[in-house]
């Protein structure tokens, strides 16, 4: 069964800035350069809420990044595994009362402000503080007129829309 009863998604876990450079550094350089068209929230819709544990899909067109973050250091980078287009509601969780699921772009008015910009450079944040977050690590993205980084909001998902602070070492790739 597909994590989240999403089609074709499967996490893979990966831990440390090092082993995320080497797995996915190459990848995310190539998306400098390209239009974003979305960012997918998968969004709860009797509580009319964001599923912060379920995957973020920055579709980029030709390119879909899905970042999902679990427990206080692993990190799931996937590429074109989910099609936030194909199947837009789908029920997820206990059989006899599943919860409806459904995509959604237009949650947050900053993400929205930056359809259609071009990224200019993709950032692993890694958190240096002396607690259980330190070694964790967040992905930035930069455009010409704004920012967001999806950070691990301690075993799940979490959105900013400012600048690194001085808890995060930055590293462009």
């Amino acid at each position: 069964m597909a994590c989240f009863d999403i089609d074709g998604y499967e996490p893979v876990w990966l831990s440390g800035l090092s082993t995320i450079q080497r797995a996915h550094g190459d990848r995310l350089r190539g998306l400098a350069g390209r239009r974003l068209r979305h960012v997918h929230l998968t969004w709860f819709v009797e509580y009319d809420e964001w599923l912060e544990d379920a995957p973020v899909v920055v579709d980029f067109g030709d390119e879909r990044l899905e970042i999902r973050h679990f427990k206080f250091d692993d990190l799931s980078l996937t590429w074109n595994t989910i099609d936030p287009y194909g199947k837009a509601n789908w029920l997820w969780g206990d059989p006899a009362e599943p919860s409806p699921l459904r995509w959604r772009h237009d949650v947050h008015p900053e993400l929205s402000a930056l359809e259609g910009q071009e990224l200019l450079d993709v950032e692993l944040l890694e958190c240096v503080t002396r607690d259980m977050a330190g070694g964790m690590v967040a992905l930035g993205f930069v455009f010409p007129h704004g920012r967001f980084t999806v950070f691990n909001a301690m075993d799940e998902n979490g959105i900013e829309f400012t600048e690194p602070g001085p808890d995060f070492r930055v590293f462009r790739v």
